[in-house]
This record gives structure tokens, sequence and C-alpha cells, in this order.
């Protein structure tokens, strides 16, 4: 990569979602930027803070920011968290939901503070969960398939968790990108629009997330 390049990377850090920055729209709309995409499978906002976790996110996550060049960074975490982690935890603590997302939401708060003292960091909102009620099939619904919450309620959990690090992110001057009111349908919970034409594959529609993306990042990009 020569010093052109570099000049132009951005670092994107997150989990299983950030591949799609790698779709070719963002070639086409963005020509002049290089998108370094660094994915954790099951990253959690939870588990940044926690030298045991199976993924070793913030350590992958701290190699990349260290080797970087680039000046911006887009991080996007909370899904595993508010779909599957936050409640787990709950039920298998004994503790209430409300107290498992503060603690995410700090530690996810304090990765976007210690990220932002060297890099302008765009922060993505979490994506709003496709797994339906009583869905037993695909990997990633069979390894959460002990969480009992509904769509409605993950739903919920997710949009109360992206209003808390939206407002954390305008207290300390990063910059947050919301996506829900763009995501979600008439009846409260994901848009058709959205959903994967895979039904094994909980991620958002590649096609039209990369849209949404890109129309949004254009003026902060």
């Amino acid at each position: 990569m020569d010093a052109s390049s570099n000049m132009n990377e951005i670092l994107v850090l997150g989990d299983s979602h950030t591949p799609i920055f790698n779709h070719p729209a963002f070639r086409r709309h963005f020509p002049d930027i290089i998108f370094n995409v660094v994915t954790v499978i099951g990253a959690t906002a939870s588990g940044l803070e926690n030298p045991n976790t199976k993924t070793q996110a913030y350590p992958i996550f701290k190699k990349a920011l260290n080797q970087s060049v680039a000046n911006h960074v887009i991080i996007m975490l909370g899904e595993v968290d508010t779909g599957f982690v936050i409640w787990y935890r709950a039920n298998k603590y004994q503790e209430s939901v409300s107290v498992m997302m503060e603690r995410a939401i700090t530690s996810y708060g304090n990765f976007l503070k210690e990220v932002s003292k060297r890099f302008d960091v765009v922060c993505i909102s979490t994506p709003l969960p496709t797994i339906q009620d009583d869905n037993d099939w695909g990997d990633v619904a069979n390894a959460r398939k002990e969480v009992t919450a509904s769509l409605s309620e993950r739903t919920s959990l997710t949009l109360q968790f992206n209003r808390y690090i939206q407002s954390f992110c305008d207290q300390h001057s990063i910059s947050y990108l919301m996506l829900d009111g763009e995501c979600i349908g008439q009846d409260g919970v994901i848009s058709n629009q959205l959903v994967n034409s895979d039904p094994n594959n909980h991620h958002y529609d590649p096609d039209s997330y990369s849209q949404l993306l890109i129309k949004n990042l254009a003026t902060l990009l």
C-alpha cells in the first residue's frame, strides 16, 4: 500500500456485521477510500474489558489500532450483546437485564473514549435483531436458543442500547450514526427490506444494508 493510499484508509472494527464494508458498493461509492476491515466473530461490547473472553476482541482491535495509519475508525458492536449476552448473563447471574445492559454500555463507552483519543471515531448503531421467535434453524439461532426473550423484547432492548450509546457519543464529541429509524418496520421490529433472503443468516440483507450505510456515511466521510 503506497503513502497516498494510507492517507485514505479507514479502519473498521467490530463483530460479524462489519464485512458489509467489503461489499462492492463501497468501492464504487468511495473509490478513494480503503476500508481496512477487522472482524472478530462473536465480539461483544460487554467483553471488551474482560481479558479472559474467548474472542479476545480487545487485543485484536488494539493491535489493529496500533498498526493502522488511518485517521478515521468505524466501530460496530453490540448486536451479540442485545440479542444474546445481556439476556443470558441476566439469567445466569440472577441480575436484571438493565444492570447487564449498563455494564455493556460502560464497557463500550470506555473503548470508544480510548479510541477517540487518537482517531476520529464513527460509531454505528447496533443492528436490530432478525431472529424470529421460536426459531430453531441456523447456527446462530441454535447458539442463542437459551434466551427466551421475544423478538419484540430484543428489539426494544437494542433500541434502548442505541439511544444510550448515542447519548454517550454526543457527550464525548464522538460521531454516531443512528440508523434505527430507517431499519424498523411498521410493526415495530426489523423492516422486511433488511431481512436476509437466506433464512439461516441473521445479518442484514447486504445490498440493502450497504446502500443504507453509504447514504448515511457520505456526509461523514
